[in-house]
């Protein structure tokens, strides 16, 4: 299957609604509100990467990358999720091919790193790992990882986005957050 992956653009916003609530429908662990996350994000001009992949002429999978804030006052630190590939789609490369652009955007930026909070399984072939110091309040340190760009981990609390509280559909707002 050919992958295309491209920046999302504002007629994308109901193919990555539905490949999201696709994605994590038959997750137990899922609150069923990541595309409600994703809308948030969007309205909130949060999303600071948000990368889609083309399969088949069709939008099948996405990520998404927004700032986060570290209390130990480290700057440039981003959080990565959702990150969704239609069912049908996954165990393809495509959410792979995702996180990888993602992360190189984020490289690219000048960003000093990403964390997640994901399956332990997963995120370790990107370089993520647990960060010993760096937490979210709430979250397990097995399933919270961090990956730093340029070395050094921060220390501290990890605050995602207000969107990740998203239990219902989001006001309409900025399709990209400002330049």
């Amino acid at each position: 299957m050919e992958i295309h992956v491209r920046d999302e653009t504002p007629g994308d916003a109901a193919a990555i609604a539905e490949v999201t609530a696709a994605a994590f429908a038959t997750l137990e662990i899922s609150r069923h509100t990541e595309q409600f996350i994703v809308a948030a994000l969007r309205a909130a001009g949060a999303l600071a990467v948000s990368l889609v992949a083309e399969a088949e002429g069709r939008v099948a999978g996405h990520a998404a990358f927004s700032p986060v804030a570290v209390s130990d006052g480290s700057a440039g630190w981003y959080g990565l999720g959702p990150v969704s590939v239609l069912p049908a789609c996954q165990r393809q490369g495509i959410g792979a091919a995702l996180i990888r652009e993602g992360l190189a955007r984020l490289r690219a930026r000048g960003a000093a790193g990403c964390c997640l909070v994901g399956h332990p399984g997963y995120y370790g072939r990107f370089g993520f790992r647990n960060a010993p110091g760096l937490r979210v309040p709430g979250v397990p340190d097995e399933v919270f990882f961090a990956l730093a760009f340029s070395g050094a981990f921060p220390r501290g609390e990890v605050a995602f986005h207000d969107a990740f509280r998203a239990e219902g559909p989001a006001a309409p707002g900025p399709a990209h957050p400002p330049a």
